[in-house]
């Protein structure tokens, strides 16, 4: 992303986490970004979160279902990629295609 649409946008990112294993992930994904990954690990420890998204996954020993979700400035979900396959992910090129349609 440009510097201007990262001015724009707001990444987040929850789980269900430790800080500490949170953390670990962070440097693993700095360090394979070459310190792209700049963006928050949030900890939604009791599922308030997940729940709230309708992604919690029984069978994933308390992980989330994969999901990504493009949210206007006001709070309105323009846009979400959920998949129970936690291989599959939304790519970039269509995260960036929903992101470019907020004005």
């Amino acid at each position: 992303m440009s510097k201007e649409q990262k001015a724009k946008t707001q990444i987040l990112a929850v789980s269900t986490d430790s800080p500490e294993d949170s953390r670990k992930l962070g440097e693993m994904l700095r360090k394979r970004f070459d310190g792209e990954f700049d963006f928050p690990l949030l900890q939604d420890k009791d599922h308030k979160v997940i729940d709230r998204y309708g992604i919690f996954n029984p069978d994933g020993r308390g992980w989330p279902h994969p999901a990504t979700y493009v949210i206007d400035p006001k709070g309105i979900v323009r846009w979400k990629f959920v998949e129970v396959d936690y291989v599959k992910r939304a790519a970039n090129e269509q995260i960036r295609r929903e992101l470019a349609k907020i004005k």
